[in-house]
């Protein structure tokens, strides 16, 4: 864990000190997850015969809403403690979201953005899904040098113990505990589902099918995660069975199970005629 880079005295225009400037580590690799699933999409959508420029402005705003959305659900499902706590707010910037949240946010705006420019959607959705999920993948590592996101205590030999204070005042991260590293696990697991579906991409049978996979992946993956999540508040359902996102999961994968047979009849992909 690694939450600052650096820290440098700040000072205004006639040289008067304001504090010092720190660069967050968690801000640095967010950007570089942003320019990646920029790139990965753009490159994507060339591969697919879209237009490349309109995909890339279409992902800018599906990223931002994805960063809004997840900073969002964080405060609703955590929502006592930030009523109690209003200044806790701004720490948002230091640390992860609920993802889910960023997904539907970024959902809502791409389909606002596929209706307004009558892109093919699912399409567009399938040139999408890479550059997403590895943005998670970099984001993960972001929540890991933050020290948010915990994982629960743990003896395994790879288990890790966070030890800066900074780290433990910012998101409440528990020190000198061995914890399972969940933000790790979920990297990795976002790093191969990213390289299934580029290798899918240029197999898959119908349009939508790379959405489908990365919904019901990600999501599996993501129910069984959150058993080894450690941080507190993030919702409770059923007594306290399920948490937030693993409901979502639930809900998404089902919607995925719904989803395929009408895709596989309606959006077969058309390959051109051997010579």
């Amino acid at each position: 864990m690694h939450p600052r880079l650096l820290t440098v005295p700040a000072f205004d225009l006639l040289g008067r000190s304001i504090g010092p400037f720190t660069l967050h580590t968690y801000g640095v690799l967010l950007a570089i997850a942003f320019l990646a699933g920029l790139f990965v999409a753009s490159r994507q959508a060339k591969k697919a015969g879209l237009d490349s420029t309109r995909i890339t402005d279409m992902a800018v705003w599906v990223l931002i809403a994805g960063l809004l959305g997840a900073k969002l659900l964080l405060v609703v499902v955590d929502w006592r403690y930030f009523t109690s706590h209003p200044g806790e707010i701004f720490m948002l910037f230091k640390s992860g979201g609920v993802f889910y949240g960023g997904l539907l946010g970024g959902i809502l705006v791409a389909w606002w953005y596929v209706r307004r420019y009558k892109l093919p959607g699912w399409q567009v959705a399938d040139v999408l899904a890479p550059g997403v999920v590895i943005g998670q993948a970099i984001g993960r590592l972001g929540c890991f040098s933050a020290g948010c996101c915990w994982g629960q205590p743990s003896r395994v030999p790879w288990a890790v113990t966070f030890t800066d204070v900074y780290a433990a005042r910012a998101v409440g991260t528990p020190l000198d505990t061995p914890l399972h590293p969940s933000q790790l696990y979920e990297s990795l697991a976002a790093f191969l589902i990213l390289f299934f579906l580029i290798w899918l991409a240029p197999r898959k049978k119908f349009h939508g099918q790379i959405t489908l996979a990365y919904i019901t992946l990600y999501s599996a993956a993501r129910f069984g995660l959150e058993f080894l999540r450690g941080d507190p508040d993030r919702g409770s359902w059923f007594r306290g069975a399920l948490s937030t996102s693993q409901l979502i999961a639930i809900v998404l994968i089902l919607g995925a199970a719904l989803l395929l047979p009408r895709l596989r009849r309606t959006q077969a992909v058309t390959k051109p005629d051997s010579p």
